[in-house]
């Protein structure tokens, strides 16, 4: 697909790229400026101090032999290669000695610095054997127009001679633009390299939202098993879309155990509430006596606090999984639960003919909910106890603790038939799924479900394997949840 550029600056990461290239931009031409600028400023410093250590030596030989003296120093120190500018005029501006053929008018009438560059011509540019003074000069010829550039401090004798020293300016102009073009020139590669890089981050971002608005156009059709792409560069678009796609697979399991329940309530609770009704028809079409009706009231009170129990179990199971339980976590002590469980159910089992032990000594700190721990550690064991009836030994239960290196597991087994098949221990811990196919033991098919969302409630984990013979039950909870 074709990208252009509207489409690009649609986009934040276009929109801040631009922005930093606008940004950059300016500073750049302000450095350019400034440097410019700074280096012209020190060439020009650096060029006085020069020109003002030269008249300092002048007034020195000044001193020592007078304007003999002064002017065989200016005439020896102007021959020299790469020399100042030294030049002796008259009152009137007409100059007598130096290496200066000419100077831009009105140079020579000011006293001190002068207060801009002007322009001048050596002896030997046009014609070596013309000699021109200032606009002090009148009516001489006038040699072709100066050429250079330089700056001179401009001194009067007490005979009102006029002395100037000065230094040219086409070393430190060229050095001047030198500098500012090569700013130019990296300025223009860095604005480039710039605009080139923020096309190609608008260009990406772009194609990245294309990619994420097209799997969410999908998941919106009803595909939830549809997730965002995820490039592995690590950047933000790929944590945003790992935490969507975690979002997106919650919202799955949530729809899907949301499924699960209406199919669930429509086959398992619609053969208990069918019996309801069929009964209280019965009572009412009968001529029964009053103690046959209030027969028929108990077993209708029975079976709807059965299903009152069964919706129950589903609302906590649902609260649980979807994270909405406000259930308090505290400390609490894994053996003392267990020790309660096995109380309350070894007359249930001591009158099924089941030993029921738990060799448990110690404490095991955990942080959790002691009475959601306690329901599901009951569930498990209450099946434990109906299922190891099909022992072909002595019916037992055992309820163990252990500590790992990083876990806490609290684990009930039994040596009853179990569950061989691994993909139907799997399939235990789902609602409304009993194994067993003739139904001849109550029970709604929750328990195992319960026990599971109590486990995620706690970030632990509900086993199902082999006690061979039997099943074994395991609560796993982290260590990170666990006290020492």
């Amino acid at each position: 697909m074709a990208l252009r550029l509207p489409a690009i600056m649609k986009t934040t990461a276009a929109r801040l790229s631009a922005l930093y290239l606008i940004l950059f931009t300016l500073c750049a031409i302000l450095l350019v400026f400034y440097m410019t600028s700074l280096s012209a400023r020190m060439l020009t410093t650096q060029t006085m101090e020069t020109i003002t250590e030269e008249v300092q030596g002048l007034a020195q030989s000044y001193q020592r032999g007078g304007l003999p003296y002064l002017v065989r120093t200016i005439e020896r120190r102007a021959r020299q290669p790469g020399a100042n500018l030294y030049l002796i005029a008259d009152a009137n501006g007409r100059i007598l000695s130096g290496n200066v053929e000419s100077l831009e008018l009105g140079v020579l009438s000011t006293d001190g610095w002068t207060d801009r560059p002007f322009a001048y011509q050596r002896f030997g540019d046009n014609n070596p054997d013309r000699r021109t003074a200032d606009s002090s000069t009148s009516g001489a010829a006038q040699p072709s127009p100066p050429r250079h550039k330089a700056i001179a401090l401009v001194s009067r004798l007490p005979n009102q001679m006029i002395v100037l020293v000065g230094r040219d300016l086409t070393e430190p102009e060229r050095f001047r633009e030198v500098v500012q073009r090569a700013l130019m020139a990296a300025l223009g590669m860095m604005g480039l390299g710039a605009l080139l890089i923020w096309y190609f981050v608008g260009r990406r971002a772009l194609k990245h939202i294309d990619q994420v608005s097209g799997a969410s156009r999908r998941i919106m059709g009803g595909d939830l098993s549809g997730r965002l792409p995820v490039t592995g560069a690590g950047d933000e678009f790929d944590r945003l879309s790992e935490n969507l796609n975690n979002m997106l697979a919650r919202i799955q399991d949530l729809n899907e155990g949301l499924r699960q329940v209406s199919d669930n309530i429509a086959h398992d609770l619609k053969t208990p509430l069918t019996r309801l009704r069929n009964r209280a028809e019965a009572a009412l079409s009968s001529n029964g006596t009053p103690a046959d009706y209030r027969a028929a009231l108990e077993n209708a009170i029975a079976e709807s606090d059965q299903l009152i129990r069964t919706f129950n179990a589903i609302l906590m199971i649902s609260r649980l999984e979807a994270g909405y339980s406000s259930e308090p976590v505290t400390k609490v002590d894994l053996a003392a639960a267990v020790r309660d469980v096995v109380e309350l159910y070894e007359p249930v089992a001591e009158e099924s003919g089941v030993v029921l032990e738990a060799p448990v000594e110690g404490a095991f700190m955990v942080n959790g909910n002691r009475e959601l721990i306690a329901q599901a550690l009951s569930n498990i064991v209450d099946n434990a106890i109906k299922y190891s009836l099909d022992s072909t030994g002595t019916p037992t239960v055992k309820v163990t603790l252990e500590k790992g290196a990083q876990e806490v597991r609290l684990r009930v087994a039994d040596n009853g038939q179990g569950i061989p098949d691994p993909v139907d221990r799997e399939r235990a811990t789902e609602r409304f799924v009993r194994l067993e196919k003739s139904r001849s033991q109550p029970g709604s098919g929750l328990g195992l479900s319960l026990c599971k969302a109590v486990m995620k409630f706690h970030h632990g984990r509900l086993e199902l394997a082999s006690a061979d013979p039997g099943l074994s039950v395991t609560m796993t909870f982290p260590q990170s949840e666990a006290g020492k």
